[in-house]
């Protein structure tokens, strides 16, 4: 069987010991573009000290109730003085972006080079950064925001949910919300980690409260200005 080309350079990497994919590029090559990748971000998020990165669903429609929350807190935290930074594609981030772009506040999209995704949000951008790698993504997206608000989402939420989770129980970064909007959604989540994960002791019951989970938008926004405090910020 012949080699395939791989559809994006994250299969490139991750696939780049497997004789059935196509090796483009160097591993030389692939350090640089991951240094020129971060050197990007930190270039153009340098002077973002208040901001929040807000996650769901790409696949929320135009005009849904979830489109509208997202849109709404996106607003809340913008009148608030604080950036919004989303993925930078469509539906629940697009919303986010919109609200904070029609209060004036900045608003930021990170896309990603994904082979079925294009970013819907950028008339709702102030600042449009396009990444390769999903780490050096990653890293932009904890390190320019004060706290982490996650709308109802799949898989791509989950990750960097859980991300985050693991960050803040490792104590890699402290002090940082993570909050979980609309409990009808999330209380399923919860009730697992509680009744089976930590019941099992595969965390503690202190892990639990490092989330949060509310349908209080007021509380969401006092939430994140507390912690803009305690970072010093």
């Amino acid at each position: 069987m012949r080699p395939r080309r791989p559809a994006t350079p994250d299969e490139e990497l991750i696939g780049a010991q497997e004789t059935a994919v196509v090796h483009e590029i160097t591993d030389a090559t692939r350090v640089e573009r991951m240094a020129a990748e971060l050197t990007m971000g930190f270039d153009a998020l340098a002077d973002v000290h208040r901001a929040v990165s807000v996650f769901g669903s790409a696949r929320t429609a135009p005009g849904a109730p979830e489109y509208e929350l997202a849109r709404e807190i996106g607003h809340r935290l913008g009148a608030a003085g604080f950036a919004v930074i989303t993925g930078g594609g469509p539906g629940a981030m697009e919303a986010a972006n919109r609200g904070a772009r029609e209060v004036g506040a900045l608003s930021i999209g990170l896309n990603i080079d994904l082979p079925f995704e294009s970013g819907h949000a950028k008339p709702w951008l102030d600042r449009s950064l396009d990444f390769h790698y999903f780490f050096t993504r990653k890293v932009m997206f904890v390190r320019y925001a004060n706290a982490f608000v996650v709308l109802p989402g799949g898989y791509g939420t989950f990750d960097e949910l859980f991300e985050a989770l693991c960050l803040i129980q490792t104590e890699k970064i402290r002090s940082f919300p993570l909050i979980l909007v609309g409990t009808a959604y999330w209380c399923g989540l919860i009730d697992w980690l509680r009744d089976t994960v930590a019941a099992e002791g595969k965390i503690s019951d202190v892990d639990l409260d490092l989330l949060q989970i509310t349908d209080d938008l007021d509380h969401v926004v006092e939430t994140v200005l507390g912690a803009a405090v305690e970072q010093g910020v």
